[in-house]
């Protein structure tokens, strides 16, 4: 690797996160310092309305290469994850999520998938994906009615064969992440089913390690974000067999 090489780019996308970033940010921060390899970390704030911004950059000087993006307009965590993959330098680009329901220290499990020939690898909860998924709270039964009800019609329309799609870990080699993400259209919370897709249609290998997922009660997924996934579920199937991403 080259003096000036990044080997991890770790993007969070970050909305009204000024309560979180900033311990989210020590945690990342402790971890990578910790490893041999490069780093970068990014925050990419989607129009936030509060301080998100001024607490990540106020922290720039004790945290090693970190770097804040401050969009002023709200345009979606797909869009959000898109700007920070296309903006980063890593040899392998992560997103995870501000509020570190999956830790850092899972990128450690990817790292062997990488090596033996994976283009993209992510984490799952669910124990079909990987044995040792687990959640510490489980989720109500109606979010895992709907989850589950959910999951099985992204995998008849869109992404056969994995059973959690929507969690918010996951690593892509560079050429992967620009191939993937100069093509994907999805600005919203459908955009991590567009990005597998892609990634099947452009025969990526797809590697898949077991997530330890710690609930966060303020979480901003709204009940009515199921619905739009599944609408844009059928927006992916579409412009794929319309030939939209020129693949």
């Amino acid at each position: 690797m080259n003096s000036g090489e990044i080997f991890l780019s770790v993007i969070i996308p970050a909305y009204n996160e000024e309560r979180r970033i900033g311990k989210t940010l020590e945690k990342i921060s402790a971890h990578l310092s910790r490893q041999t390899y490069t780093y970068e970390i990014m925050v990419v704030c989607d129009g936030s309305k509060d301080k998100t911004a001024d607490v990540a950059r106020g922290m720039a000087g004790r945290i090693f290469n970190l770097s804040v993006i401050d969009r002023k307009e709200n345009r979606g965590k797909g869009y959000t994850v898109r700007e920070g993959m296309i903006a980063s330098r890593g040899r392998i680009r992560l997103f995870t999520d501000a509020d570190n329901s999956t830790d850092i220290s899972h990128f450690d499990k990817m790292r062997p998938l990488f090596d033996g020939g994976c283009d993209v690898v992510i984490a799952s909860r669910n124990p079909r994906d990987a044995v040792e998924a687990r959640q510490d709270v489980p989720q109500g039964a109606l979010k895992r009615l709907l989850g589950h009800m959910g999951n099985i019609f992204i995998q008849m329309v869109a992404v056969r064969g994995i059973w959690d799609t929507q969690c918010g870990f996951k690593a892509f080699r560079d050429h992967a992440a620009k191939a993937i993400f100069s093509k994907s259209q999805i600005d919203r919370w459908g955009f991590d089913i567009e990005a597998l897709a892609l990634a099947r249609q452009l025969r990526y290998k797809i590697g898949i390690i077991p997530a330890f997922w710690q609930n966060d009660p303020e979480s901003h997924v709204k009940m009515s974000a199921y619905f739009q996934v599944l609408w844009e579920t059928v927006r992916v199937r579409w412009y794929i067999m319309s030939g939209k991403y020129n693949l």
